[in-house]
Formats: structure tokens, C-alpha cells, sequence
């Protein structure tokens, strides 16, 4: 969502990064999410991943103007779902993004999890979101790049409890291909999750590219669902503060059949990756499909 919503000229240098937008130009939002299903996208997510009550809160937001922008972050989604299916006839979902508490701090703590909240207190943190994505019609929960195993665990019991018949994935941000951000091992807190029945895939998110097939092998044999979307292979320099590609990054486009061959069963991207990347990811993997059917 944040590369094409700037390249549109979406400023998202606040607390509230992309989810500004809901506010300043909801039909930037839409048109990126329609972009991403013209290229070949299947499940979108939805522009709410730092969109929570104390976020807003810091911004003169009331509660509940924020709760109306988040479930707004749902309902645009699913109005560009519904206009493409309308062209189209292809029916595709809209999964509601669910960030970690470190995505709140805005200091990169959702790669580290360098903090500590009750149970409670985690669920009072994302409850509120969580209600107005179901309420705005999200197919199913996106909880992602989330770098701790004890708030993933605090979510998966309130929604349980909540709404036992929603369907959730789980994907962890990584400190390396087989250890969450906090420091857990993956295979570990794939394991945990799994005793959840409305948790249909596990997987990881928002990392390094070349980590993808490692990671899903850490996976395999732990959940027979998993999903992956790493970041384009461009990579973080908080010297310049932009994205830049090393000389060795992989090819984005073509890396899904290998993703694919390793035991992924959804692909995407996160960071830096435009409809045209997920265009060619999708290419790529159709025929790779294909071609092992007519075999």
C-alpha cells in the first residue's frame, strides 16, 4: 500500500503512515487496491495496519472517527473487490490488516518486539480495530509482521472468544530465517498457533526476500497452509532513509515458483512491491502451476 499510495504523492512520513490517506484521499486507497487486483492479486489488505484508537488519538481523532476511518479501511477495500468482480466476474477477499502493537511505537519496534504488554492490555489495544474491520465486511484477519509470539497468542484468544467463526492468517516478522523478531524460533510459534482452528495459513512477512525459501522450510511439516509475502528485495537505509537494491538481490518476479516448489501455498509481496511486481509474481507462478498439471 505505502509505495504506490507515494508514488501518487502520498505523504506517509506521520505516525499514522498510510492510513492518513483514509482521511486525505480515500480514493487513492481504492485505486491502489483495485491496481493490485488488475495485476492478479487475490487477497487484499486492507490500510489499517497502524490504524488503531491511540494513533489517531495523538492526531486530534475522537474515538470514534478513528473507529469510522478503520472500518472505512474495510469498506473501500471491498468496494474496488466488488467493482473488479463486477468487470470481470472474478470474485477475490479482502483480509483486514491487523499490525502489531510495535507498529504504534513508530521506531521499528515490529522488527524487534522490544516490549511487553498484559493480555489484557493487548487486547485492549487491537479489540477496537478488529471490531470495525469485521464490522466494515473484511473476509478474514491479516494478523501480520507481528514480532512477538505472546501478543499473536493475546489476539488469537480475543478472537476466538469474539468471533469463533472468523477466518485469521498469522505471519511473523523475521530476525532470520528460522527466528521471529523477537527472538523465538519459528518453528515454535508456528506450533503454538496452530491449536487456533480458525487460523487457515502461518507463515512470514515484510523480511528479506532472500530469506523466503528458508523461512519456508523452518514451516513445512508445522501447518499445512503457509503464506509469505517478503519485501521486494530492496532493502532499508536509514543513512538515506530510502529503499535501495543491493547488487545480489533476487528477482522478485520470478522467485515465486521457488516459493511455490519449497511449500508456499499463498505468495505475495510487502514493502516496495507494486502491482507490476505482483504481475509478474503471478505470471510466473500460473505458468510454473501449469506446467506441473501437464506433467
Amino acid at each position: 500500500m505505502s509505495t504506490p499510495l507515494e508514488a501518487m504523492g502520498e505523504e506517509t512520513s506521520s505516525d499514522l503512515w498510510t492510513a492518513k490517506a483514509l482521511v486525505d484521499h480515500p480514493d487513492r486507497v481504492y485505486q491502489v487496491h483495485y491496481d493490485y487486483f488488475k495485476a492478479g492479486a487475490r487477497i487484499t489488505i486492507t490500510n489499517s495496519y497502524q490504524a488503531n484508537l491511540p494513533a489517531f488519538a495523538k492526531y486530534g481523532y475522537s474515538e470514534d472517527e478513528a473507529r469510522d476511518l478503520i472500518k472505512k479501511s474495510a469498506e473501500i477495500a471491498i468496494q474496488a473487490r466488488d467493482d473488479y468482480e463486477q468487470a470481470t466476474g472474478v470474485h477475490n477477499y479482502v483480509a483486514g490488516s491487523v499490525g502489531p502493537y510495535g507498529a504504534y511505537l513508530a521506531d521499528g519496534n515490529e522488527y524487534r518486539g522490544n516490549y511487553h504488554l498484559t493480555p489484557e492490555e493487548y487486547v485492549n489495544f487491537h479489540a477496537p480495530r478488529i471490531d470495525e474491520l469485521v464490522q466494515g465486511g473484511a473476509d478474514c484477519l491479516a494478523i501480520e509482521t507481528q514480532p512477538k509470539l505472546e501478543e499473536v497468542l493475546a489476539i488469537l484468544d480475543y478472537v476466538q472468544k469474539t468471533y469463533p467463526a472468523l477466518a485469521v492468517y498469522v505471519s511473523f516478522s523475521l530476525k532470520d530465517p528460522q527466528t521471529i523478531s523477537e527472538g523465538t524460533s519459528l518453528t515454535e510459534a508456528a506450533q503454538a498457533v496452530q491449536k487456533y482452528p480458525q487460523v487457515f495459513a502461518t507463515g512470514v512477512n515484510c523480511m528479506k526476500l532472500k530469506w523466503t525459501v528458508d523461512a519456508i522450510k523452518s514451516l513445512k511439516g508445522v501447518t499445512d497452509s503457509i503464506i509469505v509475502y517478503p519485501n521486494s528485495g530492496a532493502e532499508y537505509d536509514p543513512q538515506v532513509k530510502k529503499w535501495v537494491y543491493p547488487p545480489d538481490a533476487p528477482d522478485f518476479g520470478q522467485a515465486g515458483p521457488d516459493w511455490v516448489k519449497a511449500g508456499a501455498t499463498i505468495v505475495g509481496g510487502c514493502c516496495t512491491v507494486m502491482p507490476a511486481d505482483i504481475q509478474k509474481l503471478a505470471e510466473a507462478v500460473k505458468k510454473e502451476t501449469n506446467q506441473e498439471e501437464n506433467n
